[in-house]
């Protein structure tokens, strides 16, 4: 069985990660969608909260999964007997960043490659950050994430701001 990671923190999930998850699974077996823990990012959602949102966007797809991990993402797939992670190019800012990941995991263990996917044009600018501070400042979010995420988002919101 062919198994791929896609890891991340997914705080929180948008189309543009889910474009990518769809796409990813037709061409494996098996994909993990790995919620990384990394509380050095500062997240708006706990990881329970982020892995919830995933699982919930998750339904349609039979060989997709969602799980969490808080160790190296190598020895992570390796303990998935996962052959490959995929993670996702917006843009040329991207490739620096993640080419070095890539080139330190193949270091780390040669057996898991890394493969590039970008997702649609629709989704080259959206990123987690962006959503965030969108729906933090009152605007619609819903051409961004999907329904469940954006209520999650809205009810996050209105307690910072002191609202029920």
């Amino acid at each position: 069985m062919r198994t791929a990671i896609y890891p991340g923190s997914f705080d929180p999930l948008t189309n543009g990660h889910l474009d990518i998850i769809q796409r990813a699974a037709r061409l494996f077996d098996q994909v993990i969608v790995a919620v990384a823990k990394n509380e050095g990012k500062k997240p708006l959602f706990s990881l329970k909260e982020r892995l919830g949102l995933v699982q919930q966007s998750l339904h349609d797809l039979p060989n997709v999964q969602a799980d969490s991990f808080d160790t190296l993402l190598v020895a992570y797939a390796e303990q998935k007997k996962a052959q490959a992670i995929i993670r996702g190019l917006r843009a040329v800012s991207d490739f620096e960043f993640e080419f070095q990941l890539a080139l330190m995991n193949r270091k780390l263990n040669g057996q898991v490659e890394t493969i590039f996917m970008m997702p649609r044009e629709t989704y080259t600018f959206l990123s987690s950050r962006i959503v965030k501070e969108i729906a933090r400042l009152g605007g619609n979010v819903e051409v961004f994430v999907p329904p469940h995420v954006r209520v999650a988002l809205a009810r996050k919101f209105r307690r910072f701001n002191g609202k029920s």
